[in-house]
């Protein structure tokens, strides 16, 4: 089921948020290919990737400087970590997100 998280112009390009959807905090993006989701908590020490800098299509953590790749969750710098992506729609001018 999808849940809405935003609305589209709530989150310019190149930023990220956290929302929370039940119990769990979800980070959203928004890159120049869209919007993507993630867990809000990175693999490496558990931060708060929301709160982190977009670089492109990849978002840094803000406590140790990791990055994943938006889409796909994957790290560049060690392959053996990976953050939970989620499904991602646009309706119209509203941001809904499916939770893996």
């Amino acid at each position: 089921m999808f849940v809405e998280v935003a609305k589209v112009d709530d989150l310019p390009v190149g930023r990220a948020c956290v929302r929370t959807v039940g119990d769990r905090h979800i980070a959203l993006y928004h890159t120049s290919k869209g919007f993507f989701a993630s867990d809000n908590t990175c693999p490496h020490r558990g931060g708060p990737l929301g709160e982190g800098d977009i670089i492109g299509e990849e978002i840094v953590c803000p406590w140790h400087f990791f990055t994943f790749e938006v889409a796909s969750g994957v790290c560049y710098g060690n392959p053996e970590l990976k953050i939970v992506t989620h499904e991602v729609q646009i309706d119209g001018g509203r941001v809904l997100v499916r939770i893996a």
